[in-house]
């Protein structure tokens, strides 16, 4: 069986090492309007402290496995006008698809 040309299989290898995700960030503020307005707080861990801890390790375990991760900073009123534009509610999924497109248009 044939392999592909050099240039093709090395940018094959450049595409799967450069894997890169979204983490939704909040500040202080931004963290506590999303949660009052989601349709699963229970989904938020019980302080904005214990959700820096858990997204700060998240980070770092990223790092270590060779992923980039972004944060990618919620802004509550573009993520309400977002949800009601793609008929969403605010919840878990819809936070991970906002990110994930807020990512693709900025490394797009």
């Amino acid at each position: 069986m044939k392999q592909p040309p050099l240039l093709q299989r090395l940018r094959a290898k450049k595409r799967s090492q450069a894997m890169i995700v979204g983490l939704t960030w909040y500040t202080e503020e931004t963290w506590a309007q999303v949660k009052a307005c989601a349709t699963d707080p229970e989904c938020f861990e019980d302080s904005f402290e214990k959700w820096k801890a858990m997204a700060v390790r998240a980070r770092r375990e990223f790092q270590r496995a060779g992923v980039r991760a972004i944060e990618c900073q919620i802004v509550p009123d573009e993520l309400s006008a977002w949800c009601v534009l793609n008929g969403q509610q605010n919840n878990a999924t819809s936070r991970g698809e906002y990110v994930s497109e807020k990512l693709s248009a900025s490394v797009g």
